[in-house]
């Protein structure tokens, strides 16, 4: 699970879980002994464009905090949302409450610092 971030804003979330159904059948076309074998200056990343200042000036190192088991009652709307979208919904339930969570923390430090 990732997060993006551009001054505050939520750009993008993508949850991933996989499972041996998922993983494809087809054998891969990569030789991978050799590129293990293959030193950095050796692999071409010409193909990938170099990471901006930008990027590097708002990345910020995430841990996993420790997780707690709660009660919460939420209408039964949402909670239906939640399940049908996939077995994983407690997980994104989690990821929805962490985007509000950063999202008004931005707009939080955004208003104490214009005071």
């Amino acid at each position: 699970m990732y997060f993006e971030w551009d001054e505050g804003l939520f750009q993008h979330v993508r949850q991933t879980k996989m499972n041996k159904n998922d993983i494809t059948r087809k054998p891969s076309k990569t030789d991978w002994e050799s590129l293990a074998a293959m030193s950095d200056d050796e692999i071409d990343y010409s193909d990938i464009p170099p990471l901006r200042d930008a990027f590097f000036e708002r990345a910020k190192v995430w841990q996993p905090q420790p997780k707690v088991t709660v009660s919460v009652e939420v209408d039964a709307d949402i909670l239906a949302w939640f399940k049908a979208e996939n077995d994983n919904w407690e997980a994104q339930m989690q990821t929805a409450l962490r985007l509000y969570v950063e999202a008004n923390k931005a707009s939080r430090q955004l208003r104490q610092m214009a005071r």
